[in-house]
């Protein structure tokens, strides 16, 4: 991305140029982005963050980008604009060459290019976008949405608009990449007079097709499951290894963000645990073609994604992992037990009552040694403040407030609904794959 041409789109939000990736933050006032404007504030503090991610893995800084943009939305997004969120969007170079697409809020990005347009919207997701993808053939572009949520196209020919480095008011910057023009290496004032030349430029592209909205799977289609027994010995915390990360585009669960690998020790007394008290609780249900047991209120096996006759009569099924947690740097838990969450819960109370204890790693404070609970209830999954000393808090997908949790009153979690406890944040996600396994 380094040397292509970016070009500013009219508006009135704030975008930069930094190191060869490209920034785009909502100005939400109705006066003219300013200094101090939090847009503005928040810009040069992401760019900061690009710069030493260039400057770290300066051939591909696409997945530090993601990790470092989500703590910083946890640690300083608030203090930046209490109370107002901050929708922003960064183009970074991926490790495999393609782009880097990180989105929160009122952000998309359009990818136009081989008679296809691609969207990635900010506001459809949970939390965040984190995705890579090939540079397309026309361009890239990352917008701010209007008030009404709509998104420009990508004009089907490049004007002559070129943003180096820096900052620049706009309503969003666009990334060209076929025919885009290589900036010489030499001063940028011609000295001979063939410098002084004008270019020629190639023809202008066709125009545009209307764009085709190709809609995502929730979540990558997963392998078969193993059978129960061994299900539960290996499955109760589950690392993501290949670009994954929680904040996807629609709660997908791939991304550019690789996830740490699990304490061992720590796994090896899961899957202890989990020999023992996992996948023996039996509920009535339902079984798919596949013999798999499932929740009867879907029309979907909860365990594969095949559809469910929905006619059998209930029989006593034992019950699968019912989803997953997914932390926010990526680590997965399968919740196949009731389980506590905090920053030491090994120790704790509910650790003695034989919940498996997930210890979350928080260096701002404010989670408590066993913070919250997550409970199976028949075939639902709630989670359950413990009386913690900062709340738990809780976001429903499409919504942006987070409302605090009653303590010891449960809170039966839909897919994609998020949790917060100190300065974490995980997402609730079912395990079996999208219907049909597609």
């Amino acid at each position: 991305m380094k040397d292509r041409q970016v070009e500013v789109v009219a508006g009135n939000h704030a975008v930069a140029r930094v190191a060869g990736s490209v920034l785009v933050v909502a100005h939400r006032g109705r006066d003219k982005p300013t200094e101090d404007a939090p847009a503005v504030i928040a810009l040069e503090s992401l760019a900061e963050l690009v710069r030493a991610a260039v400057e770290q893995q300066p051939n591909g800084q696409g997945a530090l980008v993601a990790r470092q943009a989500t703590r910083w939305l946890m640690k300083h997004a608030e203090q930046i604009s209490p109370g107002v969120p901050i929708d922003f969007g960064i183009l970074s170079t991926a490790e495999n060459g393609g782009v880097a697409i990180f989105l929160h809020g009122a952000v998309t990005a359009v990818l136009a290019g081989d008679g296809r347009v691609e969207r990635y919207r900010g506001s459809d997701a949970a939390f965040t976008v984190d995705r890579v993808g090939s540079v397309p053939a026309l361009g890239v572009a990352l917008f701010i949405d209007d008030d009404e949520g709509r998104v420009p196209e990508i004009p089907a020919q490049r004007g002559i608009g070129w943003l180096v480095e820096g900052i620049a008011q706009a309503g969003g910057a666009i990334v060209w990449s076929d025919g885009a023009r290589s900036r010489p290496a030499q001063a940028a004032r011609p000295d001979t007079a063939e410098q002084r030349a004008p270019q020629h430029h190639r023809t202008p592209a066709a125009p545009l097709p209307t764009a085709r909205i190709d809609p995502e799977p929730r979540q990558r289609p997963r392998p078969e499951p193993q059978p129960a027994a061994t299900q539960a010995s290996t499955s109760m915390l589950d690392s993501v290894t290949d670009q994954a990360d929680p904040h996807e585009a629609d709660t997908q669960i791939g991304g550019t963000n690789p996830a740490p690998l699990p304490d061992p020790d720590l796994q090896r007394r899961l899957e202890a645990t989990a020999k023992a008290t996992a996948l023996t609780v039996k509920v009535m249900g339902f079984k798919c073609a596949r013999a798999h047991p499932s929740d009867p209120r879907g029309a979907f096996c909860t365990v594969c994604g095949m559809p469910v006759d929905q006619t059998q009569a209930l029989i006593e099924v034992v019950r699968p992992p019912l989803g997953m947690l997914i932390l926010d740097d990526g680590m997965t838990y399968m919740l196949a037990a009731d389980a506590v969450l905090g920053r030491d819960p090994e120790h704790s109370e509910a650790a003695q009552r034989g919940l498996i204890p997930l210890k979350v790693e928080d260096n701002s404070g404010g989670m408590s040694r066993a913070h919250a609970e997550i409970r199976l209830i028949n075939w639902d999954v709630a989670v359950v403040d413990r009386g913690s000393t900062n709340g738990t808090r809780t976001r429903l997908p499409g919504y942006r407030d987070w409302i605090r949790l009653n303590p010891n009153q449960p809170m039966i979690l839909v897919p994609g609904t998020e949790v917060m406890i100190g300065n974490r944040v995980l997402r609730f996600e079912p395990a079996a794959p999208p219907p049909f396994g597609g």
